[in-house]
This record gives structure tokens, sequence and C-alpha cells, in this order.
């Protein structure tokens, strides 16, 4: 296909609220030397978005300060970690067998070259993003999904929501047959771990609001608590031995309340702050039971590869709440933030 010398994009010209998304046109960008050019069939909002674009994530000299995912941003910058489409170019000393291919890019930037790296960057902030007509990316983070029966909105769901839940199931070591507690359990990351954890043959036990709790219960929980009454009592109601995973998106008191109902040796995973980063509990809850606290940021290769591997099979299917044309990225997001949705907002350029 020919590709045209200019695309519309939405960059985020600072920090600040949705008024900071500028549509524009942009010189379609060139791939490097190992990268790849994907034409954009549908890119997904996450929660990083809205917190890139705040400058909500702080550093760990200033929890205050503006910052993106993993430090300052530089302006301006396309937004977009969650991308599927096509390759439709390569870059030089890159495989020109994958010009057609219907791909999913893995959003990380990592710290080394192996299976198990970690994520320290991560693109619509590190990196120009999918909110935009076209996207490079490094050939070696492009998985080929050509076979998939997904949809492009489908797959665009998985990276960071899917690969996060994966991440945080892969790190707890759940197995089959153990109790896991998701916390919010409608949103895209929380939907995500319900959908894996019960593939994975564990006993899941998940927390939403009283006008979701059906399609959350749809999506594979074997019982969902109320987050407008007391959780904690809910949760020892419906799991009397308890709990011996928390995959948690929410901290906050959640942490505080959460974790006496840990059996021993649990373990309680940490992707999120929605209900604040500021936490207290008892640390004995702790030590006493060997319980663990465990950070998840995203994933690691591995994690990603599995995840793909899923997406073929079509193993896994994600929800999609809502589509969005590109020009439409700040109501998408105000949409976003809101949380009224089930599943995952997408847009479409």
């Amino acid at each position: 296909m020919r590709i045209p010398e200019t695309m519309r994009a939405v960059r985020m010209r600072r920090h600040g609220g949705p008024e900071v998304l500028e549509v524009v046109e942009v010189a379609v960008p060139a791939p490097g030397a190992g990268e790849v050019l994907v034409r954009v069939g549908a890119v997904a909002l996450n929660n990083t978005d809205l917190w890139t674009r705040e400058g909500a994530y702080g550093r760990p000299d200033d929890p205050e300060a503006l910052s993106g995912w993993r430090g300052p941003i530089d302006f301006p910058r396309i937004q977009g970690a969650d991308v599927a489409g096509r390759v439709v170019a390569v870059g030089a000393d890159t495989d020109t067998t994958l010009v057609g291919r219907r791909v999913v890019i893995d959003p990380a930037l990592y710290d080394g070259a192996g299976p198990d790296a970690n994520p320290v960057g991560l693109m619509g902030s590190e990196r120009d993003g999918g909110y935009a007509e076209y996207a490079t990316a490094p050939a070696d983070r492009v998985h080929d999904v050509t076979d998939s029966p997904l949809t492009d909105e489908q797959l665009a769901s998985l990276p960071t929501a899917y690969g996060t839940a994966l991440g945080m199931i892969e790190r707890a070591r759940t197995r089959q047959g153990e109790t896991v507690l998701v916390s919010g359990a409608s949103g895209g990351v929380g939907l995500a771990a319900v959908q894996i954890a019960r593939a994975r043959g564990a006993k899941v036990l998940a927390i939403s609001s009283g006008t979701k709790i059906d399609a959350v219960r749809e999506a594979g929980a074997h019982e969902v608590v109320d987050r407008a009454g007391e959780v904690a009592a809910q949760v020892r109601d419906a799991a009397p031995e308890g709990i011996d995973v928390a995959l948690d998106v929410v901290a906050g008191e959640l942490v505080r309340e959460g974790l006496p109902l840990l059996r021993e040796g649990g373990r309680w995973v940490i992707a999120g702050a929605l209900g604040g980063y500021g936490v207290a509990f008892d640390v004995r809850r702790l030590y006493l039971h060997n319980a663990q606290v465990i950070g998840s940021a995203m994933h690691t290769p591995a994690h990603f590869r599995l995840l793909m591997d899923l997406a073929r099979g079509a193993e896994i299917q994600p929800v999609v709440a809502s589509t969005f044309p590109l020009e439409q990225a700040a109501r998408a997001q105000e949409e976003l933030a809101r949380r009224a949705h089930v599943g995952k907002i997408v847009m479409r350029p």
C-alpha cells in the first residue's frame, strides 16, 4: 500500500486536563533500523493515559512531582500504549516478511533483552504511541496475530490491561484451586484478571459496584461483592477460610482492611492506586503469617508472549465497552475517567 507523507494524530502538549490533547496533522514516522511501521487499526485507552496526561506518577524523590510513567516527558507526545494493526513498512536490517502481517505491539520499554526483563518505559509516555494513524515499534516487540479471530478492537484491548493482569497473576505464582480476590473488577485490568484467573482454575472473588456486578460475574467471577458495602466482611462471608492471592489495582484503605484476609503464605499484588497511594497497615499481619506484598508493573517479555498465545487461540474474550473516532480522544478519556463502563474503551483512527 502507498504510505502517505502525513497523518492525523492526537498529541499531548503538556500535563493537564483533556484540553491539552490536540488533533494535528504530522509527518508519518519513518521506521529506523530494526523497527517497523504499523498502520493503526485500533488503539485502546488505559488509566495510564489519564495519569500520564495529568503527570500523576510522581518521582521517587518527589511523590508530588509532575511526571510521566517513569519520568519527565518530552513534549509534545503522542499518547496510546495499546495498538493493533498491520505492518506496512520496515526499517533497515528488519525482516521484510513482516510487511502485511496483522500485529499487536508490546508497548513496554525494557531494561534488558532477556525474557524476564522489567518494563522501564511505555509507549505513549517515554516514546510516541498509537493515538495516530501510524506508529513505529521495534520489530522484536510486534507479535504476529494474523490468524487470531479476535477483532482489532479486542486485540488492542490486550497489551496493558491483560498484560498487567497476567503479570500480576504470574508474579503471585497463582495456582489452580486457589482463592483469588480481584479489586476494581469492572475496569480493564480487573476484568482481565477475572478472566485469566478463572481460566487458570482459580476460584475468583471480585469487588465491583452494584450496577456492574452482573457483568463481572458474566466475565467469570464466582462471587462478586459490592464495594459500596463493608468489603472485608463480605469477603469473609464469601471466603471464610481466607484468600490466597489478591490482585489489587485500588490499594488505599483496601490494603489495610484486606491483609488480615490472607491465608498463611498469601500474596497481595498491587498494580495500581485508584484508592490512593498512601497506605498504612498492621505489619504483624505480614510477618506473622509469612504473607507478601508484591509490586507489579505491567508484564515481562515472557508474560507478553504467553498473552499473545492466548490471543491467537481466542482463549480470552476482551470486552469492548465503546469505540470512538481518533478526533474524539479527549471525550474518550473523559468517558474513561467517569468509570461508568465495563471493559475497554477503544479508538479507531
